[in-house]
C-alpha cells in the first residue's frame, strides 16, 4: 500500500510541473485546448469514484427492505447467532436470486398488544414489506381473542397507512385450551386477512407444531431444522409479498415518468 501511495504522489506532482512548464514556457493560449482536454480528463479521474458510490447507493436504495414482526419464533429462541427464521429465510431468498434486506424485529414473550405497542419504533426502519407472527403468547396466557384480533387488527392498518404490503401468519390454538376458545381464535386470522385484503399463510408452525423432531427440549420453540421447514414451506408466500411490493413500485416509478 506504501509503494502505491508513493506513485500516486509521484503522478501528481509531475502533472503539477507539467502545468507550470505549460504556464509558463509555452504560451498559454497556443496551447488553451490541450489545457481543457488535460483539465477534462483530470476532472474526469476524480469524480469517478464519487460517482461510482452513487450509482451503488442508488441501487442499494432500491433493495426492498422486509420486516419481520413477531414474538420468540422470529427472535430465534435457543437458536444459535444466525440461525433465527428472518436469517434463513433471507439466506433462501438470496439462494433464488431475491435481493432482500430482512429486519428481525421479534421480541421474546411478545403478545399482539406488545407488538402494537412497539410498532412505531419498528417502523423507524422504513420497511417495504412485512410479515406479521404475533399471537402464539395470546394462546399461552389465555388472552381473549377479540382482544388479539383488536391489536393485529390496528397493526395492519398502521402498516397498510404506510403503503407497506402485509403477509399475516396465522396460529392456531391447541385443543386443550377447549374447542370454543380454540375456533374462536384461529378465525381471527383469516378474518384479517380477508378485511384487509393482505397475503395470508394460515399456520406458521404448520408441519412443526407437536413434531418432537422439529422443536426444542421446550416442546414450543422450533429447532434448526424446525426453522429450515417453516422458511420453505413459507417461501413462495415471502416471494409473491415481494413481487407485490415490487409491482407497486414499477407503477409508481412509470406514474412519475409521465409527469
Amino acid at each position: 500500500m506504501g509503494t502505491w501511495n508513493s506513485k500516486v504522489k509521484g503522478i501528481e506532482l509531475m502533472i503539477l510541473e507539467f502545468y507550470y512548464y505549460l504556464f509558463t514556457v509555452i504560451q498559454p493560449r497556443r496551447c488553451r485546448s490541450f489545457l481543457r482536454l488535460i483539465t477534462i480528463v483530470l476532472a474526469g479521474a476524480a469524480i469517478l469514484p464519487i460517482a461510482e458510490q452513487v450509482v451503488k447507493s442508488s441501487v442499494a436504495a432500491q433493495r426492498p427492505v422486509l420486516m419481520i414482526l413477531g414474538d420468540s419464533l422470529v427472535a430465534g429462541h435457543g437458536l444459535p447467532q444466525g440461525e433465527a427464521f428472518p436469517e434463513i429465510l433471507g439466506q433462501m431468498l438470496q439462494n433464488d436470486g431475491v435481493d432482500v434486506h430482512i429486519i428481525n424485529a421479534g421480541v421474546s414473550g411478545d403478545t399482539t398488544a406488545g407488538g402494537l405497542a412497539r410498532l412505531d419504533w419498528s417502523l423507524a426502519y422504513n420497511p417495504d414489506a412485512a410479515i406479521i407472527v404475533l399471537g402464539g403468547n395470546d394462546l399461552l396466557r389465555g388472552l381473549d381473542p377479540s382482544a388479539s384480533f383488536a391489536n393485529l387488527d390496528k397493526i395492519i392498518e398502521r402498516l397498510k397507512a404506510r403503503n407497506i404490503a402485509v403477509l399475516l401468519a396465522g396460529m392456531q390454538a391447541p385443543r386443550n385450551l377447549g374447542a370454543d376458545y380454540a375456533d374462536e381464535f384461529d378465525a381471527i386470522y383469516q378474518r384479517l386477512a380477508n378485511r384487509h385484503d393482505v397475503l395470508f399463510y394460515p399456520f406458521f408452525l404448520d408441519g412443526v407444531a407437536l413434531q418432537p423432531m422439529m422443536n426444542l427440549a421446550d416442546g414450543m420453540h422450533p429447532n434448526q431444522a424446525g426453522i429450515s421447514h417453516i422458511a420453505l414451506k413459507i417461501l413462495p408466500h415471502v416471494k409473491r409479498l415481494l413481487s407485490k411490493r415490487q409491482k407497486k413500485y414499477q407503477k409508481k416509478f412509470h406514474q412519475n415518468q409521465l409527469k
